[in-house]
């Protein structure tokens, strides 16, 4: 899988590349490895460079930097989570779909959390600069990614989708910020 082709792909014309993901076998262990292990690094590395290299000003204190140790397992204690996070989002989205007239499927379930999940994970590039932070919120842009997604991968009605679609949201925001405040709270450094 080319990761950049396909993260281009899903942000640039995510109807027709959910057509394209449909088709594909969509192996959940395969699309961890390959996708997932990836990008998930983006946020990871950046917030590492911004605690540590950059650090943040704080009033009259100067620069303040999180220490190494802090910054490198706060990232990979980040970047783990970054991976479950989507795990346990896949496993949302299949347990709800019936609840919202679409099947049951693991795998297309798995992907829809993936793939929806392209720009939160690029977005962690604006996790460098501390005064860079608020751009996280370009993330969003994964909803409608998830939105297009929903009929076509769970089978579920479209009339539906709007709703079903923020309750993902709604679930995806609340696994996103544990995994950022234990983040916060263990290390000291800012989780995505």
């Amino acid at each position: 899988m080319n990761v950049a082709r396909r993260a281009k792909a899903i942000l640039v014309d995510p109807f027709a590349e959910w057509a394209s993901i449909e088709r594909e076998p969509g192996d959940p262990a395969y699309v961890l490895s390959r996708y997932v292990a990836v990008l998930a690094v983006v946020p990871a590395a950046f917030s590492f460079i911004g605690a540590c290299l950059v650090g943040v000003i704080a009033p009259n204190a100067g620069t303040v930097r999180a220490p190494i140790f802090n910054g490198l397992f706060g990232a990979i204690f980040g970047y783990v989570l970054s991976c479950a996070t989507v795990l346990l989002l896949g496993m949302i989205i299949n347990l709800l779909a019936p609840l919202f007239g679409g099947r049951r499927d693991f795998d297309n379930a798995f992907k829809l959390a993936v793939y929806s999940f392209t720009p939160v994970w690029l977005a962690g590039i604006f996790l460098v600069l501390p005064g860079l932070n608020f751009l996280v919120l370009t993330g969003f842009y994964g909803a409608y990614i998830l939105w297009l997604g929903l009929p076509r991968l769970t089978k579920s009605p479209a009339q539906k989708s709007l709703n079903f679609t923020a309750l993902i949201i709604v679930c995806a925001f609340a696994l996103a910020y544990v995994a950022g405040a234990a983040q916060r709270m263990l290390f000291g450094t800012p989780g995505l």
